[in-house]
């Protein structure tokens, strides 16, 4: 009895290639939209709640990505949200 081999890979490395050809490196943070801003602390409040009222948590996954202070009282941060409700 002939004890088979791993299976040809060769339909899975065609998959991947054409798949990073489609989506190159760099693009693979999902499909959410993103915007960086560097505001003033109060204007990062005001644009952040601007965010939340015109794309709710609960349907569009809204978020502060990230934030960090940055020279001054300026805030640099990154909201996130689906590109829709569906």
């Amino acid at each position: 009895m002939k004890i088979p081999g791993p299976p040809p890979l060769d339909g899975l490395r065609r998959r991947i290639s054409r798949y990073r050809q489609e989506k190159p490196a760099g693009g693979g943070k999902g499909d959410f939209v993103r915007e960086t801003f560097c505001l003033s602390r109060p204007e990062a409040r005001a644009k952040a709640r601007e965010w939340f009222d015109e794309f709710p948590k609960a349907a569009y996954w809204t978020e502060v990505e990230s934030w960090r202070q940055v020279e001054g009282d300026r805030i640099e941060f990154t909201m996130r949200r689906l590109p829709s409700a569906d």
